[in-house]
């Protein structure tokens, strides 16, 4: 399989090298990234969380890859693709996801990011509608997914207390090849 690298204005979208994977974790593995996504994970969840990813490399194609800023080659996190997979979720739909460190967040990188997976999500990998989603109370994940020009699916909602136990709703957001080719965002 080719190696993964797609180039926006300010970020690289590329497959994960061996070396990237404490890095990510020391920059994401904070309270304030992980509140929605579980807490805090411990060495076991990491370890399952890569192996997760790199099966929905060699399985799909595509993941959630790293994302490099350009201009110094710092890890910001990740961002791309799976096959929807959650129990009681919708399974098997394209899924876009993001996790991006705190100081990168507020600079529209996670929305750059999005938009470069939205792009090879259509392009690509042959989509025809893509999906995200979040808790509800994570209100800067599901209003990115407005900003992408997504729309509410409440239909594809269900429960996991995995995520926020006090409100375990996970909603979600999707949009139609058709919808994004004809919007005005962009990767660049």
């Amino acid at each position: 399989m080719a190696e993964f690298r797609h180039d926006t204005a300010r970020l690289t979208l590329r497959d994960w090298r061996e070396a990237d994977w404490a890095e990510f974790w020391r920059v994401t593995n904070t309270p304030a990234v992980m509140r929605w996504l579980g807490g805090v994970a411990d060495e076991a969840t990491r370890a399952v969380a890569r192996a997760r990813l790199e099966a929905y490399r060699s399985e799909h194609g595509h993941t959630f890859w790293v994302v490099e800023r350009r201009e110094d080659g710092a890890l910001l996190g990740f961002c791309g693709l799976k096959r929807s997979n959650q129990a009681g979720g919708p399974q098997g739909m394209m899924e876009v996801g993001w996790r991006l460190r705190e100081d990168a967040w507020g600079r529209c990188y996670a929305k750059e990011a999005a938009a470069a997976a939205l792009d090879c999500a259509f392009d690509r990998f042959g989509a025809d509608e893509v999906i995200a989603l979040t808790v509800e109370r994570n209100t800067a994940s599901w209003g990115l997914m407005v900003r992408l020009g997504m729309e509410r699916r409440a239909d594809l909602d269900f429960a996991s207390p995995d995520f926020d136990p006090e409100n375990p709703l996970i909603i979600a957001y999707a949009i139609a090849r058709v919808i994004w080719q004809e919007s005005d965002v962009t990767a660049s």
